[in-house]
């Protein structure tokens, strides 16, 4: 998928995103929970996620190589109502149960289009800082593309049935898992050493096929592996990438094998 893709399906999922938010904030009810993510209310979704696109906007149009200090509450434009920065993601981790501003949705709205902009005016290809090995706009166009889309489902989760992802985008969204969220999660968090455990996601919806193998430290990708694995989990694209983000459990996919190895993926590969 390429850059321009990306930001099409990055546009579409915001948009999608803040029809949600909305719909579930309901015109200034208290903020309900986000059943797919414990411990958050709607306005702390509105605020994670609106953060992390201006701390990253802020990165990509000053061309950062070093993250800037993410405690400089200049980088996220916060409107001066008060109501809006009671609601903000407090240091505590407290979930905010008021009502939900409806400025706190515009600064949400304006965050996504604002990083989609920036993005495509970059393009591609600019250095920047990044907490991955690849450190290029790119980058973020794919990794924040599929935050985006999770989000989005999270959203949409709070008041209706969560519609399911693209096809292209979540097979997309597969090898990012793989390729770039694997290792970091396994850096970012205590995990054990692979003891040589081989695992197969395969897409049930079209061609694809990912083998994973943990070996110590090292995690092993191998895209259409056809080799021997432990463990199975077939399922659409999108099924895969909510499993993936742990917003589908095991039981929504096809397994075969060892279901206990399943089971074991988020101790080898941590929630983020």
């Amino acid at each position: 998928m390429d850059h321009l893709t990306r930001l099409n399906v990055f546009r579409s999922e915001a948009a999608a995103y803040d029809r949600a938010l909305r719909r579930a904030a309901d015109g200034g009810r208290d903020s309900p929970p986000v059943p797919s993510c414990p411990g958050w209310t709607l306005a702390d979704l509105a605020g994670h996620l609106g953060s992390v696109q201006r701390y990253l906007t802020h990165v990509l149009r000053g061309r950062h190589t070093e993250p800037p200090d993410p405690t400089d509450p200049a980088l996220y434009a916060l409107p001066e109502d008060p109501a809006v920065r009671a609601a903000w993601p407090r240091q505590d981790a407290t979930p905010y149960r008021g009502p939900v501003p409806a400025e706190l949705l515009d600064w949400s709205a304006e965050a996504a289009r604002t990083l989609v902009r920036t993005l495509e005016e970059l393009g591609p290809d600019v250095p920047v800082w990044s907490w991955s090995a690849e450190r290029t706009s790119g980058f973020w166009t794919r990794t924040q593309t599929v935050e985006q889309a999770v989000h989005r489902w999270d959203a949409e989760s709070v008041t209706a049935d969560p519609a399911p992802f693209d096809p292209a985008f979540a097979t997309d969204a597969v090898a990012q898992t793989f390729e770039v969220m694997v290792p970091a999660r396994r850096r970012w968090n205590p995990a054990p050493p692979g003891t040589g455990e081989r695992y197969r996601f395969r897409r049930a919806d079209g061609p694809g096929s990912w083998t994973v193998e943990f070996t110590g430290d090292e995690v092993r990708l191998e895209p259409g592996g056809t080799g021997p694995v432990a463990v199975e989990a077939a399922g659409t694209a999108s099924d895969l990438t909510l499993f993936l983000w742990q917003r589908l459990p095991a039981a929504g996919l096809e397994v075969t094998g060892d279901p206990a190895l399943l089971d074991r993926w988020f101790t080898l590969v941590p929630p983020a």
